[in-house]
């Protein structure tokens, strides 16, 4: 059996960004890992969820629940927390937070889970909203694909394209390129399951409920990837990230 590993900075960016890979990892027989490396701690409060604001390690609790209930919706195998507290969007990053972390630090960490996990695809947030956890998890994992002994036969960064990212900011400069997109996957199918793993993270607040129904499903019912490794050709799109299986170059298998 086949295994994908997803790494994300904080619990909902498993469900709000890649809900449909997991959810098509598992509809297509894949075991499936998520490494979270904070529990969101500086989150914001759903509205009317509750009287004032809940201190970081209240927070970071309820949102590690809320990430484990998400995942089981998605299929998700297994959940590993990496520990990094979460950063904020703005201000002086915390000297225990992801953005204060050494990245050789976050590297190695992400690096261990490789090797445990031995994945045979790998998929991280591309970072083009402009999050500095969300750059920092993509930096690490990129990296330590690298040097491995364990290679994975695929990764991809999972995308915002920039022509609906823009459309929904009214920023033009966020969001990847379309023109950069290596593979777009019909992922209509899972919009049911995918919106019951969002809403698994009651405390947080979708951006698709901001949304014309319209955009939201040009958002969700199809998965925009750039693959990484091995080099795209620049050939014709994928229409599938899930590899068949091929004897993986450095492997220790």
């Amino acid at each position: 059996m086949s295994r994908l590993l997803v790494t994300v900075a904080h619990p909902d960016d498993e469900a709000f960004g890649c809900g449909s890979v997991l959810a098509h990892a598992a509809a297509r027989g894949m075991d499936s890992v998520v490494a979270c490396a904070t529990r969101g701690e500086r989150g914001e409060m759903a509205p009317g969820l509750m009287h004032g604001h809940p201190g970081q390690r209240e927070m970071g609790r309820l949102r590690e629940v809320e990430l484990r209930t998400a995942a089981a919706i998605l299929g998700v195998d297994r959940v590993e927390l990496l520990g990094w507290v979460d950063s904020g969007m703005e201000g002086e990053p915390a000297e225990d937070s992801l953005a204060a972390a050494d990245p050789a630090e976050v590297e190695d960490a992400l690096a261990a889970v490789i090797e445990d996990v031995r994945p045979d695809v790998v998929v991280t947030l591309d970072a083009s909203d402009g999050h500095r956890d969300h750059a920092a998890v993509r930096d690490a994992t990129l990296a330590a694909v690298e040097r491995t002994s364990w290679r994975p036969a695929r990764v991809y960064l999972w995308c915002l394209p920039r022509s609906l990212l823009a459309e929904f900011s009214g920023v033009p400069t966020l969001g990847t390129p379309d023109d950069e997109l290596t593979t777009v996957v019909d992922v209509s199918a899972h919009l049911e399951q995918r919106w019951r793993a969002m809403r698994a993270h009651c405390s947080q607040v979708p951006p698709y409920d901001s949304m014309s129904p319209d955009l939201a499903r040009a958002f969700l019912a199809t998965d925009h990837l750039r693959r990484v490794s091995p080099p795209w050709s620049g050939s014709d799109v994928e229409r599938d990230w899930v590899p068949v299986p091929a004897v993986r170059s450095g492997s220790t298998r």
